[in-house]
């Protein structure tokens, strides 16, 4: 019996050009821009996206005041932020942790 070779994929590579590949990206954009329970909603199309770590940086690293990005509120972000000051960029941090090498976070 022949053994078929397998490719081993590489971890989840991180994706610069993420926008277009969002979970959001064919929904009305102000739907991601709400308050109070509506951000609910909002933070549940991030669920299950394959940018969510790439969206999430960039609106960290860009310190985005408003929206729901990368399955946080602006609150969480804000909090996040205060939380680990150190962190020089979110892009290089979680790129890291996607690809299963050690990170700086």
């Amino acid at each position: 019996m022949a053994v078929a070779a397998v490719a081993i994929r590489p971890a989840a590579a991180w994706i610069r050009d993420w926008a277009r590949l969002g979970a959001c990206s064919d929904q009305d954009p102000d739907a991601l821009f709400v308050q109070g329970r509506a951000q609910r909603d909002a933070k549940a199309v991030c669920r299950g996206c394959q940018v969510v770590s790439e969206c999430l940086a960039d609106a960290l690293d860009n310190r985005v005041d408003f929206g729901v990005w990368g399955g946080m509120t602006q609150r969480e972000r804000r909090a996040l932020l205060r939380r680990r000051p150190e962190v020089q960029s979110w892009t290089a941090a979680l790129a890291a942790a996607k690809s299963g090498a050690p990170s700086p976070l």
